[in-house]
């Protein structure tokens, strides 16, 4: 009688159908403490506890996620963007988001909290204010990047936002407006060394104009330029 030869998967079938049972409440178990940690970390980010510091293990941080205020303050004022807290962030987190938070709890044994977020203002809720950067607090002014999504910022960004930069930079692009604008309907009183005197009244008159217009604009929409909001909740983009 010849012995037939043994099938693995069939005898691996017969030994998991003993305890099928007991395993699939394992597995349930399982799945149901992910669906718990998912849900506090959500929690966690829309709550957003206020933290200074999480507890990390220094060892396991990748030195090129961690940044300091001060680098994170300069991007924001260069590209008006703003940093703050997650419990102003109008859009969902992706999974990918909660799972790096997730699998840098496990990894460093702690529950991080305190989490902010870089974007532009359109993204945020703010209290009348296309690619977030999550960011979690390590301490002394110092914030470890957990994530980043959504699309990369338009090359001309920061270019298109110098002049909103800072007050400074708005008054000289304030200044530069009115001259263009007087030369274009008065170029031929420049021209005339005589009435060059009248060229620069009528520039004086166009610059307080535009500023007048410029200050009106801002304070009705609730704007101001980028180094006094990078981190407010108050004003608009």
């Amino acid at each position: 009688m010849l012995l037939k030869p043994t099938n693995l998967e069939k005898e691996l079938s017969k030994v998991q159908q003993k305890s099928a049972a007991s395993v699939l409440e394992e597995v349930k178990a399982i799945l149901n403490l992910e669906t718990l940690k998912e849900e506090k970390i959500i929690e966690n980010l829309a709550t957003n506890k206020s933290a200074l510091q999480n507890n990390f293990e220094f060892d396991l941080l990748e030195t090129e996620h961690i940044y300091h205020i001060s680098s994170i303050k300069k991007i924001c004022v260069d590209y008006r963007l703003r940093f703050l807290d997650t419990k102003y962030f109008k859009n969902k987190f992706p999974h990918e988001a909660i799972s790096k938070i997730k699998a840098l709890e496990k990894a460093h044994n702690t529950e991080l909290s305190g989490f902010k977020i870089m974007a532009p203002s359109k993204l945020f809720k703010l209290e009348n204010a296309d690619d977030p950067l999550l960011f979690a607090p390590i301490g002394n002014d110092y914030y470890y990047l957990v994530h980043k999504w959504g699309n990369d910022l338009h090359p001309l960004r920061k270019l298109f936002m110098l002049p909103f930069k800072c007050l400074e930079n708005l008054m000289l692009t304030a200044l530069l407006a009115s001259f263009l604008i007087t030369y274009i309907f008065n170029s031929g009183v420049l021209n005339d060394s005589s009435h060059s005197a009248q060229f620069f009244i009528l520039f004086l008159f166009m610059f307080k104009s535009v500023v007048g217009i410029t200050i009106y604009y801002a304070f009705s929409q609730g704007k101001n330029v980028s180094n006094a909001v990078w981190n407010s909740k108050y004003y608009n983009a």
